[in-house]
């Protein structure tokens, strides 16, 4: 097998009160997400996420199943949404064949049999997945930015000007649980997600990229009231319960995905914290 898949248990937002910062980035940090010619990622217990990285580079990866979700196949229960964050690469979905761009994704529902992700023809393959529980089949979709839908927010006198785009949301594409997309913050600009919000409602990971050589963000979690941050390098993510924040601070901008999962796909459900309120 080429698939490592490590297993993340939830934590009581009271204990990361007592966390250091080894403690806060074994169990909530994913560094060393694309190795190549392997699937790496994380179970999450969060609403049963899975957050991984695919690097095909001398030959073909498949979809293969893994001990945790106890299937003849990985998405025989699973949806999945994975964007491209490289050169561009073919992805084989039960022997139909979807070409994707760089920053295009392509959502697979439950029960399908086969995924092949293949080398990319002009340099390095690195693609983006989150995968969720299903309840119900949903057909194959590719989105590219010309089928998201866009906001802009924010502000360069506030440091956190940025387009959003939302690319596997029920507005672009039918899913059971599983959103994704994509935020680009504009040059000058490193806050994102500003003012920070949370919902309880469903879980989020937060996948940052495209930051210049010896930079990074600091990514803020935990409660209003008691915060606590992760310092994150280029290709890492970091797991968001339900209960914490999340907002991000770089040493420059950057690009971060964000996906989600839980019971409400209303993209606008979220508690939102006024900057004045963080402690």
């Amino acid at each position: 097998m080429h698939t490592i898949i490590e297993t993340r248990y939830s934590s009581h937002p009271g204990d990361i009160k007592h966390y250091d910062t080894q403690q806060l980035r074994t169990q909530y940090l994913i560094d060393n997400l694309f190795s190549p010619n392997q699937i790496m990622g994380v179970y999450s217990f969060y609403d049963r996420m899975i957050i991984g990285g695919i690097s095909p580079r001398d030959f073909p990866l498949e979809l293969e199943s893994v001990d945790q979700l106890k299937s003849s196949y990985f998405l025989e229960r699973r949806e999945i949404g994975i964007i491209n964050i490289a050169s561009p690469t073919e992805i084989e979905v039960d022997g139909e064949i979807f070409s994707l761009g760089h920053k295009e994704a392509l959502y697979i529902g439950k029960g399908v049999k086969s995924v092949i992700f293949h080398p990319s023809k002009e340099g390095k393959s690195h693609l983006y997945f989150n995968s969720t529980p299903a309840h119900q089949t949903y057909p194959t979709k590719k989105i590219d930015k010309h089928l998201a839908e866009v906001l802009t927010l924010g502000s360069m006198e506030n440091s956190n000007h940025r387009t959003i785009y939302k690319l596997i949301v029920n507005s672009a594409v039918q899913t059971c649980q599983l959103q994704m997309g994509m935020t680009e913050l504009k040059p000058g600009s490193v806050w994102n997600t500003m003012p920070a919000h949370t919902h309880d409602r469903r879980m989020e990971a937060y996948f940052y990229f495209d930051l210049n050589e010896g930079q990074a963000v600091c990514h803020y979690m935990g409660q209003t009231d008691e915060t606590r941050h992760i310092w994150i390098k280029s290709n890492e993510a970091v797991i968001s319960p339900p209960w914490s924040i999340h907002i991000g601070a770089g040493t420059s901008n950057y690009t971060f995905i964000w996906g989600m999962a839980g019971e409400n796909l209303d993209y606008g459900d979220m508690d939102i914290v006024a900057p004045t309120d963080l402690k």
